[in-house]
């Protein structure tokens, strides 16, 4: 929107810093009210980006949950048949001896004692990120969550989920093994002695409930991480929409004083009415300003 003011009435226009700032009111207030309808348009797409964003961490959480469930459920069904087992027949000391291959001191740990495999610990986790976990955990208030999430920085946040993504990874090469050795015996066992056999199987179930526990925690913590990235970006689109809608405001008032300062041309009266539009861009001004550091 372009605005020419004529010449007959700039003879009214005092020939001051002043009458030459008034003067210009028109073109400055178009120029702010044309930003802060793109500083509002900037921040709705940004908004609608962080909740797609949310949407599909939300779905990753999701499958993180199912397979904390499954595997929950899994671990649950062994531990129900070994004590079914264990409840109607005599139960003995799996002896190894007896095993028709030679095992690794892992694969004989884990059908002697269910022991896991031993994999390095997982990192620690942020101070800020376990706070944020310990209080949706405990189910606080809403915005004490969203406090508190204020403080995890997306850097440190994806950091700890590929952590714990990576510890699971481990702990899956390290099982593996021993889970194909004790599946190969278990194959060879098949139509031997039923003794050996049933003992293998009561330590099989053993171990398989461990590791099945072990996989469910790890899923969780995964599960967890990951719901914290949905609320993070929910928040985050909150406040982006929330600023969107502050621009926007800014941009009717800029707007507002192009109209004023467009009705002072044409009313002849434009030293009252152009001070006003300038006080409503300088306004538009602050409001934007206020908004993009504070809000």
């Amino acid at each position: 929107m372009k605005i020419k003011i004529p010449d007959e009435l700039k003879a009214d226009v005092p020939q001051t810093i002043w009458g030459k700032i008034l003067s210009a009111t028109p073109v400055v207030m178009t120029v702010i009210a044309t930003l802060l309808a793109g500083l509002a348009s900037s921040e709705m797409t940004r908004a609608q980006y962080d909740r797609s964003l949310a949407a599909q961490q939300q779905s990753k959480a999701g499958d993180q949950w199912s397979y904390f469930q499954a595997k929950r459920l899994r671990g649950a069904l062994q531990r129900n048949t070994l004590d079914i087992l264990q409840a109607t027949i005599d139960v003995q000391p799996l002896a190894t001896a007896r095993l028709p291959a030679p095992a690794s001191e892992s694969v004989l740990a884990a059908l002697q004692k269910g022991e896991l495999p031993v994999v390095p610990a997982a990192a620690a986790l942020d101070a800020n990120v376990k706070a944020a976990l310990e209080a949706i955990e405990s189910q606080k208030p809403e915005t004490e969550i969203a406090t508190q999430l204020g403080t995890v920085e997306e850097k440190t946040l994806a950091e700890a989920l590929a952590a714990a993504k990576g510890h699971a990874t481990v702990f899956d090469a390290a099982t593996k093994p021993i889970n194909q050795t004790i599946d190969q015996m278990e194959k060879s066992l098949v139509g031997g002695d039923k003794s050996l056999t049933r003992d293998f199987t009561v330590a099989r179930l053993r171990y398989t409930a461990a590791r099945y526990d072990a996989e469910a925690r790890l899923n969780q913590t995964i599960a967890n991480l990951l719901e914290l990235q949905v609320r993070k970006n929910n928040i985050s689109a909150e406040r982006h929409h929330e600023r969107s809608g502050r621009f926007f405001y800014g941009m009717l008032g800029a707007q507002a004083g192009v109209i004023i300062a467009t009705f002072a041309i044409a009313a002849r009266k434009r030293n009252l009415l152009w001070s006003l539009a300038a006080a409503a861009g300088a306004a538009a001004v602050s409001f934007a300003v206020y908004v993009y550091w504070f809000v």
